[in-house]
């Protein structure tokens, strides 16, 4: 007679190909992103004629929050984070906020877990919040320091 049960539990059991399989979605997002950097460190921001410019700074001279972003990541990857800080060190804190969130999801997957991020409308908020108190403190006299 066949024994269901000892059948289920080997399926449900993790193996390495099921870690590998929980770990490709993970796998592919770093690629992107390793991609990503790589391109924007070989292809110079800081010339001009390589990227569109930002057509909110080209329209009313209003620095964005991602002002400065592809510099910074061209500084990153060049391991100038004093430039990546002066570009827009909104963005570094992104970069690092990324590496930690990925690590976590890897881990995560190894385990067998999903990766759950639940801001809930307080943090949201406040994440907002602090992307317009940059915006705003970048474009006034007393933050040229912030200017990209």
């Amino acid at each position: 007679m066949h024994d269901v049960n000892a059948d289920s539990q080997r399926v449900t059991q993790p193996g390495s190909g099921a870690v590998w399989g929980r770990l490709a979605v993970p796998a592919g997002v770093l690629a992107a992103v390793a991609g990503a950097f790589a391109y924007v460190g070989a292809v110079d921001p800081n010339e001009p004629g390589h990227y569109p410019a930002c057509p909110l700074l080209q329209v009313t001279g209003i620095y964005c929050p991602g002002c400065g972003g592809l510099r910074s990541a061209h500084a990153v990857v060049h391991g100038d984070f004093a430039a990546a800080l002066q570009d827009n060190a909104l963005a570094v804190v992104g970069y690092a906020l990324f590496a930690v969130v990925w690590t976590v999801w890897v881990v995560r997957a190894v385990r067998g877990r999903p990766l759950r991020i639940d801001l809930g409308p307080v943090r949201l908020w406040a994440a907002g919040a602090l992307l317009l108190v940059f915006t705003v403190v970048r474009n006034l006299p007393f933050g040229g320091w912030l200017h990209p």
